[in-house]
């Protein structure tokens, strides 16, 4: 891959920015068990932001704990942009600030360009897989190196050898009396995503690219990004598809398709809202006029009328948007899944900035619970940046995987 993005790209020296017994070499991390669906094992910032030589090891639920300026969010940052790539997304597109993404203090090489490095290894069926990459962000944004191996063996790789030209020389896995098959791919796309498209599958070593990449892009791709803003949350939304959104504004739509459509994961959400929002529940409900809004409310039964959700907390509104992502699953989520693998074969990734964020030790504690119970049926995995309270009831509960990192 190359390596001449300036002092601050990937393969130069630095400490590793992250410390904890779940941040650790590359050669520490343990042999996976066998993931009958593909899943993200592991995400490594080479150098990106404010991480240097940093290896994450994710478990089914993970809690990205330290303080302010740490790179929490960066690691989130870093693994959105991963899965945007595996489902086809530009590198604008996936990196719509990369010059905020080039390592701190980064300096430029003799021909003023600087980069960073992120990868990730994807286990599943296949095994392993290790995915890398190098990116351009100075002067001008493309990929210069891909890597994709497995069982130690290069899979694909990709080098830039003309500056001048809009792609990299890409090479991958052949057998046979061939070895390996040689072409230009785009240097603003994801190669290992575009492999399925090039490779025929015809010899022995082609399939096994085949099957590392898909791999590779099934696990990156089932990935959703959540956020809920409740000065979103609160104001009665048009019908819709029920699909839910990053924000989280159209809870109430979603709460009427799931009322109607999931009976049994409504019920478990209705359950949970007994738990985390205040005075007495009977149930969570609709109100949904012919052509007009929706507007959700809790049912409270004989206690007093229904109170709209727009009357409730920030802390309850995210209370309930959350409980309902890790319910529910990609039908429900506005997201694009592998279209190519069944559903019930591949399992979600909800990456949560602020996961505790407005909530109470009783919301948190709910939620850490409906994390483990969705997340040890291997359907749902839980990627989120934490407070020190819950990171530190993460520390305490078996199944919960804590990375601490530092600035």
């Amino acid at each position: 891959m190359d390596a001449t993005l300036g002092s601050g790209a990937p393969g130069a020296t630095a400490p590793d920015r992250a410390g904890s017994s779940t941040a650790v070499a590359d050669d520490a991390i343990p042999p996976a068990a066998v993931h009958h669906r593909p899943v993200v094992t592991g995400l490594r910032l080479s150098a990106f932001g404010a991480h240097r030589g940093a290896v994450l090891a994710l478990g089914p639920v993970t809690f990205l704990a330290g303080p302010s300026g740490s790179g929490k969010s960066q690691v989130l940052a870093a693994y959105e942009a991963l899965a945007g790539l595996g489902a086809g997304a530009t590198l604008e597109e996936a990196f719509p600030d990369p010059t905020g993404r080039i390592p701190d203090r980064a300096l430029p090489d003799g021909q003023g360009r600087r980069g960073f490095r992120i990868g990730c290894t994807v286990d599943g069926p296949a095994g392993p897989v290790r995915l890398d990459l190098a990116v351009q962000a100075e002067p001008t944004l493309r990929i210069v190196g891909e890597r994709l191996a497995a069982d130690g063996q290069i899979l694909l790789a990709t080098a830039l050898r003309d500056p001048g030209r809009r792609s990299v020389q890409a090479s991958w896995l052949t057998g046979g009396a061939v070895g390996v098959t040689r072409a230009p791919l785009p240097d603003d796309r994801l190669g290992t995503a575009l492999l399925p498209l090039r490779v025929a599958g015809s010899t022995a070593g082609q399939r096994q690219v085949l099957a590392a990449a898909e791999q590779v892009v099934v696990a990156l791709r089932s990935a959703f990004s959540c956020d809920p803003r409740p000065d979103r949350m609160r104001a009665p939304v048009l019908p819709g598809e029920g699909r839910l959104l990053g924000d989280c504004a159209n809870l109430a739509d979603v709460l009427r398709r799931t009322r109607h459509e999931c009976g049994t994961r409504h019920a478990l959400l209705a359950a949970a809202a007994r738990t985390g929002c205040a005075g007495p529940v009977e149930g969570l409900d609709v109100r949904a006029p012919a052509h007009g809004p929706v507007t959700a409310v809790l049912d409270r039964g004989r206690a007093g009328p229904a109170t709209e959700l727009g009357r409730l907390g920030a802390g309850e509104l995210r209370f309930l948007a959350l409980a309902l992502v890790l319910l529910t699953g990609p039908g429900v989520l506005a997201m694009d899944p592998a279209a190519e693998l069944l559903s019930a074969r591949q399992a979600l990734t909800v990456l949560a900035d602020g996961f505790d964020r407005d909530l109470d030790r009783r919301q948190s504690a709910e939620l850490l619970r409906l994390a483990l119970l969705s997340c040890g049926r291997g359907h749902v995995r839980l990627l989120a940046a934490v407070g020190e309270e819950a990171a530190a009831a993460g520390r305490a509960t078996p199944g919960v995987t804590v990375v601490d990192l530092r600035p």
